[in-house]
Formats: C-alpha cells, structure tokens, sequence
C-alpha cells in the first residue's frame, strides 16, 4: 500500500492483511510532513514508536536525530558456535550474568572503547534486548549456515551512550533538526561502534561460559542509524540495511527468526525488517498476558525453548503474543521483493535478564 505526502512519498511494504496500526501511519506522515523530507519506506513490522515510527527508513536533506532515537547502534548479530551437547536446561543454567557490566579486572576488557563509554560494558539491556542460543532449523539457499548449526543472536545496542547523544541534542533543539550534522554524525558513529562492540562481547562471555570458542558474526547488523547516502541523510529506526547483504529478522523468543539475503532499492530507501514488530504496547501485553498465562508458561515456549529472565513484567511485556507473527513480516519482503529467506533458525535457550522485580 503507498501514499502521498505534500511534501514527502510515503510507502509501506506490507500486505492489506498484515497489522499495521493506524497509529504508525499517522507517524509516517507526520514524519513526512517534516523540512527536507523526501521520501518515508514503512517496513512490514512498522509500529508506533515514541515521535517517530519503529521499523521505518526516511531519507531528508535535513539531518533529525530524533528519527534515529536514543539506542544508537543497536542491531543484531549472528555469531556461529560449536556445542557438543546442546543440552537446553543445562545452558539455561551456564549463561553467564549479562546484567553485570565487565570492568577493567575481567579478562575480557577490550583495549579500546568507543568515546571510552564503559557504563554497561557488555550487558544485554533490557526492553526487547536479548542473547539467544539457537539451531538453524532449515536452509532455503546458499549461505555458510548448515540444517542443525547453532548460533549465537545477540540483539543490543549502545547501552546509554545513544541516549547521551540524543539527550544533549533535544535539550538545546528538541525534536529539531541536527544544528551541526558533522558533530552528531562524529558521536553517532562511535554510538554504532560500540554497539557492535558490546555485541561482540556479549557473545564471547557467553561462549566462554558454555566452554565454547569465540568466533567472528556471519551478521552484524545494525538498525537505528544514519547512513548518508546519494546526498541524503537515511535515517533507520528499526530497520536493517537491505542493500546486498544478509540480515538477521528476528522473530520471538517463542518463534524461529530468519535469515535473509536482502535486496531492497531505493523505494524501500534500500532497507528491509528488523524483526517481528509489537502488535501490542507494554501495559496491554502486560494486563492480556496475565490474563491468559503464568510465569511457568512462559518461560518455556510453544517451540520448546527456555527464556532465562528473572523479571515477571518483561516476561508479560515481551510475550510472543506481543508480537506480529513473523512469518508474515517476511512474507511481505519477499512478496515486495526486498528480500529472500536463506535460513530459519529455532530458539533453544533465551536469555533477558538475570535481575528479579
């Protein structure tokens, strides 16, 4: 479905029966309608998000940083790992704290840290956050991932430093555009490279923990950033870079997430999904999901797999129920041609947080 701006083309590349809230696209032309904006791609997991769409690219002459949110670097990675008994109970058990930030006595203290941030260093987060154990289920296409491979997700971002970015912008310009581009464009990059850092740690405490070698991401993608491209500066909020490469689109904790070679053109402002998209907020998640499940239920999902978090509302609020189902979100991509499904991959073990509230 597309439509038409005053000012800016607006399009969305979603099926008329996939979920696509009237609230993310009244975002998408009030986005739209803003000075030197020119064209607005909706993905298929679009959502309302706080100001400005989720799962959305957006090309302007004007630089505007609230489009790209305060997670600054966060994306996703697939790192390749061996287990010789990939037992889910006993990982479950093995995962190390990724609630404990590493600090310059841990083995593990890289050598050089983007704008020396070290608040979080190598911690998941929390909100939709997450490390994931899980076996390639099938293989579709050509790619190095073989059927029963597991592999290591981990799904961060850059841990308050993107929000220290964001903060000082708005404090001074509000949802206004970048009063100096080159000098927000400087922080956002070290933003997306510490984000790819901490994703990069997270999957070595995890593999040292499980007695596993550390390996290099066949996928690190990152999906809320800037990318200045043809002239323009791209904005992405929740949606991954979708020119010639593989991404990672997760779906649920409950659900299989899917590697795809993208292939997305410049009606889709070259991007594709990024996930599965909430169909539902927090609080109704929160009030539905207790209405219909208990803890126990849901820190095994229907696929068998184990969720390893101490926090009861985050189990609520990131319920797979919570979620547009992901078969359909790609779907959408290949249906639009954006992108072609090379890898299906099932959750095994889930880690959010250790914390308990």
């Amino acid at each position: 479905m597309s439509q038409q701006s005053a000012r800016a083309t607006v399009r969305v590349f979603a099926s008329p029966g996939s979920w696509i809230e009237s609230g993310a696209l009244a975002q998408c032309d009030q986005v739209a309608a803003l000075d030197g904006m020119i064209h607005v791609a909706g993905m298929p997991d679009l959502h309302p998000g706080k100001g400005a769409p989720i799962g959305a690219a957006m090309a302007s002459s004007v630089l505007y940083p609230f489009l790209v949110g305060s997670d600054i670097g966060c994306g996703i990675a697939v790192f390749p790992i061996r287990l010789k008994r990939p037992d889910a109970e006993k990982i479950a058990a093995r995962f190390p704290d990724l609630d404990r930030a590493l600090t310059p006595e841990d083995d593990q203290w890289p050598e050089a840290i983007p704008a020396g941030h070290t608040a979080g260093l190598a911690t998941v987060g929390r909100g939709n956050h997450f490390v994931e154990l899980a076996r390639v289920d099938r293989v579709l296409h050509d790619t190095s991932l073989q059927r029963g491979d597991l592999v290591l997700i981990v799904h961060s971002g850059s841990r308050g430093l993107g929000e220290s970015i964001l903060r000082a912008h708005t404090e001074v310009h509000g949802a206004g555009p970048a009063a100096d581009p080159a000098a927000y464009l400087a922080a956002h990059d070290d933003a997306v490279r510490w984000g790819s850092l901490n994703r990069r740690l997270l999957a070595a405490r995890v593999a040292h923990a499980l007695g596993a070698a550390v390996t290099e991401p066949i996928v690190d993608e990152c999906h809320n950033l800037v990318e200045v491209r043809d002239g323009l500066y791209l904005h992405r909020k929740g949606a991954a870079r979708g020119d010639g490469r593989e991404v990672l689109v997760a779906g649920t904790r409950g659900t299989p997430s899917y590697l795809v070679a993208a292939h997305a053109g410049a009606e889709a402002n070259f991007s594709v999904a990024h996930g599965a998209g909430r169909k539902m907020s927090r609080s109704d998640a929160l009030r539905r999901g207790k209405a219909k499940h208990t803890v126990a239920e849901l820190r095994r999902t229907p696929v068998g797999s184990l969720v390893v978090c101490g926090d009861r509302q985050l189990l609520f609020e990131e319920a797979p129920t919570a979620y547009k189902r992901i078969e359909q979100v790609i779907g959408d991509l290949v249906a639009h041609e954006l992108a072609t499904p090379v890898a299906v991959t099932v959750p095994l073990v889930t880690y959010k947080t250790r914390g308990n509230r």
